[in-house]
């Protein structure tokens, strides 16, 4: 006597959805954005107004020159108070990161996804020709992935 497999015959598994799921779909456009010459100050009352814990630093022309996020603000709060300086004393530049890493629109956000594990960022700007034009974050991913609910992940 053999085994039998009772087993049905598997169906195929689905494709992912036709069109890929770039970072343009799900980017956030409509951003807080800073200048270098503002303070720190400014910056941690509007991080408190909008909520977010991050955002990108822009020239006039909206090129991007870096980003400050709390951690950079609580730095700020932490250094004033060891070297007993005033809080309001330390302008955007001296405080923010001016190597940010980007990731492009065009990438798939599963991808990107890797990038947040990778990078342990909470956000990444988007940039098109050196100018800012969106941002990704964590939550953008999720939102990407429950849209994908039910489907494969796939690329």
């Amino acid at each position: 006597m053999g085994i039998k497999s009772f087993q049905g015959r598997r169906a195929e598994p689905e494709k992912a959805a036709s069109t890929p799921m770039c970072v343009k779909d799900y980017m956030t456009t409509d951003l807080v954005t800073f200048r270098k010459h503002q303070t720190v100050i400014e910056v941690m009352e509007q991080l408190m107004h909008h909520k977010i814990s991050g955002a990108c630093v822009v020239d006039e022309d909206y090129n991007l020159q870096g980003v400050i996020s709390e951690g950079d603000c609580i730095k700020h709060i932490s250094d004033s108070r060891y070297y007993n300086l005033p809080m309001d004393d330390n302008l955007v530049e001296k405080r923010m990161t001016c190597d940010a890493i980007t990731i492009d629109a065009e990438m798939n956000v599963l991808e990107a996804a890797k990038k947040f594990i990778e990078h342990r960022f909470r956000r990444f700007p988007i940039v098109s020709n050196g100018k800012l034009v969106g941002q990704l974050s964590q939550s953008d991913v999720l939102r990407a992935a429950l849209a994908l609910k039910g489907q494969s992940w796939g690329s």
